[in-house]
């Protein structure tokens, strides 16, 4: 009986030993899944950081890319602006800012006036029957006219408008812009400039809003040489006249006179040869850009083609303080 207790210890045993050899195959097995599982989370944590690299290097590219072709887009405009001639650009820049110039017409109250002929010995006897007879104005009413024409610029899609001082002078007189459609606006003037011939007007109301404007350049990188354009209301009847030219000169004194025969020093102003004719006054003298970088101010009477602007930056002052309500007493 022994050698069978013992045969079955033996078994009992073996079966014992054989259940921890696979408690250890399973512990082992599960150890080998773990070390898995944690080399997948390492390889997709590797793959998502190569992924956020490749999107950074991507956003980086597109921005490279975007900037070579703004780049390129510049080269390509400069190397066009380049092979075009000077009339072209020219045309181009006078087609620009032609939409935004208006003839300024200034109307009056003025006397009627009837003629008579009358003796002037009035009733002397002794002369009356001489048959001399002079002139003699009597008024019957008044009448509005035309007293004076200019040209100004529209600097404000609300319709402001940049003119001469001496073109609008009159406060006693009433103010009309012809616009380039050939519609017929009145206008307030907003603004005289006690020390420059510059004058700031509105168009009233809200009608043919909002209008064209006029950019405005920088006069100070003017070159003797350079070629401009002025566009104005010539002898205050042809309206969006054109004449060309070039910078004659900078920085120069003038003293003009008015209609009135009031004078006005000018210091500072540009020359060209483009002629500014009657009428003319007020209005844009541009570059090759169609940027006004003057306003048309006078002429010299009895020569050819001796001209001077204000320069746009002085306009431009002048324009920054209006908006910023600076007001001088007397000026407006």
């Amino acid at each position: 009986m022994a050698p069978r207790g013992v045969t079955v210890g033996i078994i009992v045993f073996a079966a014992f030993l054989g259940g921890l050899a696979g408690g250890t195959l399973a512990l082992a097995v599960a150890q080998q899944g773990s070390a898995a599982t944690s080399r997948l989370e390492d390889r997709i944590q590797a793959i998502e950081e190569t992924a956020a690299n490749f999107s950074h290097e991507m956003t980086a590219l597109k921005e490279e890319l975007a900037q070579a072709t703004n780049r390129s887009r510049e080269l390509l405009e400069r190397a066009i602006t380049r092979n075009k001639s000077e009339d072209e650009r020219l045309v181009e820049a006078v087609a620009k800012v032609a939409p935004t110039v208006v003839s300024i017409v200034a109307t009056k109250e003025v006397p009627r006036l009837r003629v008579e002929y009358v003796n002037p010995f009035g009733n002397d006897p002794f002369f009356r029957d001489f048959g001399i007879r002079i002139p003699v104005y009597r008024q019957e009413g008044t009448v509005r006219q035309k007293v004076g024409a200019g040209t100004g610029f529209i600097v404000s899609r609300t319709g402001v408008i940049l003119t001469n001082r001496h073109v609008v002078a009159d406060p006693q007189a009433s103010y009309v812009a012809l616009l380039s459609d050939g519609s017929q606006v009145p206008l307030r003037v907003l603004y005289r400039d006690p020390k420059w011939d510059l004058a700031v007007a509105r168009v009233e109301g809200e009608q043919g809003a909002p209008y064209p404007t006029a950019p405005l350049g920088i006069a100070t990188t003017l070159r003797l040489g350079d070629r401009v354009a002025v566009i104005g209301n010539a002898l205050g009847e042809y309206s969006n006249s054109v004449t060309t030219g070039i910078i004659s000169g900078l920085n120069r004194r003038v003293v003009a006179h008015d209609a009135s025969g009031n004078a006005v020093e000018l210091t500072g102003v540009i020359q060209t040869d483009a002629a500014i004719n009657p009428g003319n006054s007020g209005g844009p003298m541009i570059n090759l850009n169609g940027e006004v970088i003057g306003i048309a101010t006078a002429t010299v009477l009895g020569s050819e083609n001796i001209g001077f602007a204000i320069p746009i930056d002085e306009a431009r002052a002048v324009l920054q303080r209006l908006f910023r309500g600076e007001f001088v007493p007397g000026q407006i």
